[in-house]
């Protein structure tokens, strides 16, 4: 089938499939399970209402459930098994990770990745949000710095792949250690450990802008009275601006934070389209990548502990979302 063609039929059943759901649930309840008529008129329509909204989340519960429950239980359940999946070996693949060299190198990694490029990134964006707010043309600043969000992440891996490429007529990098500092040529994506950070800029590079068009909504939404009130009493730019903005905007800042830090703790393409974690640079995806097809109790395993990694901060993140909402 055309993939057009197909996608199409897709959106058409789709929300074809969803009305009908609605309007027949809808008409079972009202009319079947509890008519609005009789003597107990009052008590079927109080049930009914009590009903109907689980109505309208069955949907995203049922396919929470067999996308995302189910596959969970069942990667766990994997884990406890070998490789042919025939023998039953408890914490065994959990223990063999423990005692690996190559998975305490990805997460170390991972680490780095968690702690590094979350910073950077809010850092940049909380500067940029600052400084283009003040400019008469910030409006294009901010389009030029969120651009990098509409590039895929192997898109952006293959373009900065080109940054760093070891010849000087296509690499910007080394053609600027050649012409201002005479070195020359290095493949910066092959230098152990600091090729880590070259791979990190990539993810800074798209997250910034992300950073600052949420803080800049932010710092919009301080109340001008208090910025004044801190000019009147003899503050300066940078005294208003990290004592009396920043504090403000910290719930949001804390949310972009953790937003970032899951997507850190996620990332694979970068890695995957630059260096294939080569190099050290190895991270806990691309760890569980190389044995998807020949160990899947041990490459379970890592799915788990990145999940388990994982889960706490997508957990703040939520509760943080949620002060902010009230």
């Amino acid at each position: 089938m055309n993939p057009v063609f197909q996608g199409l039929t897709t959106i058409v059943l789709g929300v074809s499939g969803c009305i009908a759901y609605f309007y027949t649930s809808n008409l079972v309840l009202d009319r079947v399970l509890y008519p609005a008529r009789g003597p107990r008129i009052t008590e079927n329509i109080a049930r009914a209402n009590q009903i109907r909204p689980w109505l309208f989340i069955f949907p995203a519960l049922f396919v929470l459930f067999v996308y995302l429950a189910y596959p969970v239980v069942g990667s766990a359940f994997r884990s406890l098994f070998n490789r042919s999946g025939a023998d039953f070996i408890g914490l065994g693949n959990y223990v063999a990770l423990l005692q690996s060299p190559d998975f305490r190198r990805a997460f170390l990694n991972n680490a780095l990745w968690a702690l590094f490029v979350p910073a950077a990134s809010v850092a940049f964006g909380l500067l940029a949000a600052q400084l283009t707010d003040k400019l008469a043309w910030g409006n294009a600043a901010k389009s030029l710095i969120f651009m990098p969000m509409a590039i895929s992440f192997v898109g952006a891996s293959l373009i900065w792949k080109f940054v760093y490429a070891v010849d000087s007529d296509i690499g910007l990098v080394n053609a600027i250690l050649l012409g201002l500092f005479g070195v020359g040529p290095v493949d910066v994506l092959q230098i152990p450990f600091w090729n880590n950070f070259f791979l990190m800029f990539i993810l800074i590079w798209i997250q910034t802008g992300f950073a600052m068009v949420i803080l800049s909504a932010a710092l919009r939404g301080i109340p001008e009275e208090t910025v004044e009130a801190a000019i009147i009493d003899g503050a300066n730019p940078f005294q208003t601006f990290f004592r009396i903005k920043v504090p403000q905007i910290f719930p949001t800042i804390v949310v972009v934070w953790t937003t970032i830090t899951v997507g850190s703790l996620k990332i694979f393409d970068i890695v995957y389209a630059t260096t294939g974690g080569n190099f050290g640079t190895e991270i806990l995806p691309s760890y569980m990548m190389s044995f998807m097809f020949r160990d899947d109790g041990r490459a379970t395993a890592v799915a788990l502990v990145i999940m388990i990694i994982v889960l706490p901060v997508m957990i703040s993140n939520i509760r943080q979302a949620q002060k902010e909402i009230r």
